[in-house]
């Protein structure tokens, strides 16, 4: 594939004068301040459904559902696209403003969904996955006020998350699943005939699920806190569910996301996990290439190192199912190639 040059990560904070323009026949645009991207209730309603998904990601979710019964649109597919800093266009608006349904990542991922719903009175149904975060992981008991959730971890003024939440939340398998059930609620609510078939492709959606973590959790048991580095927290919870330890610098994956120049020092740092044979495999998203981690793969071939290579949209042909598993497989491949 050929190198994709970094656009820059620099998040849509307001794009509400773009959606405003986009349909003068919808409501008045709010400030994002005011804005709420809550769902709104989701009625019965005649005709055929439509899902407007942000990604083409959550729009494979959104057909696994949906199956034959709805018309799913991805308003992103094409990998060179950003969604970090993508510009919602007026039929986009219209698209989103017109939906049955529209799910979303959330987090300030797509940010320009939440700045489109938030400037459309809440009147359209949603579905956010990152808010369903917290509940694709298990505790012993109950939390406790120390334990982080989704809504209480830091966050940078650009919406960007640090510490053990990640915006990123497509490769964590369970997310998924959960926002496919989150799915088949609302369709069942706005198709009420059609309401088990929707639950039972949720459950279906869910059991495939079962094959990715069973991966990560083979990998966790086989090569427990396993080194491994990647060139931006992409896969973040790839890596968290197979219980690796991330040894790439953070100063170095915030400027590689951010679109921004590393330091010297960072790539120094980073460029010495690999000849010094400190980690064990590389996980590189290679949709958002540029000089910088170009080189850091290289490094990590010239070293012996193996490069897991991941993409932030569903390469062409593939299932949800079917990248995630892939995803998954390759890094268990190259921790044992590297054992």
């Amino acid at each position: 594939m050929s190198s994709i040059h970094r656009a820059s990560r620099t998040k849509l904070t307001a794009a509400l004068g773009l959606t405003c323009a986009a349909a003068l026949t919808l409501s008045a645009c709010s400030s994002t301040e005011s804005a709420s991207t809550e769902s709104a209730p989701a009625t019965a309603v005649d005709g055929p459904i439509t899902i407007v998904a942000s990604t083409n990601v959550w729009g494979s979710v959104a057909e696994a559902v949906a199956g034959d019964l709805a018309t799913v649109t991805s308003i992103i597919s094409d990998p060179s696209a950003d969604p970090h800093s993508y510009e919602a266009s007026p039929a986009d608006a219209a698209a989103v403003a017109e939906a049955s349904l529209v799910v979303f990542n959330g987090g300030g991922y797509d940010q320009f969904i939440e700045d489109i719903l938030g400037s459309e009175g809440q009147d359209v149904p949603s579905v956010d996955a990152y808010a369903l975060l917290d509940e694709s992981h298990d505790h012993d008991s109950e939390p406790t006020s120390d334990e982080a959730t989704p809504e209480a971890e830091a966050t940078d003024g650009d919406g960007h998350s640090h510490g053990e939440v990640n915006e990123h939340v497509w490769y964590n398998a369970e997310v998924a699943a959960h926002t496919a059930e989150e799915i088949a609620d609302k369709l069942g609510q706005l198709d009420p005939d059609n309401a088990a078939q929707y639950t039972a492709n949720a459950e279906t959606f869910h059991e495939q699920v079962h094959g990715i973590t069973d991966v990560t959790a083979k990998i966790a048991a086989d090569f427990p806190d396993a080194p491994v580095a990647q060139t931006e927290p992409i896969a973040h919870y790839l890596i968290e569910e197979s219980e690796l330890d991330d040894r790439t610098p953070e100063d170095f994956k915030d400027a590689i996301e951010e679109g921004n120049d590393p330091s010297p020092a960072s790539i120094a740092a980073t460029r010495d996990l690999f000849t010094s044979k400190s980690v064990r495999a590389l996980v590189y998203n290679i949709q958002t290439e540029d000089a910088v981690t170009q080189d850091i793969r290289s490094t990590s071939e010239a070293a012996g190192i193996p490069v897991v290579e991941v993409t932030e949209t569903l390469p062409a042909g593939m299932t949800y199912i079917e990248w995630q598993t892939k995803a998954a497989t390759d890094l268990q491949a190259a921790l044992t190639t590297a054992s």
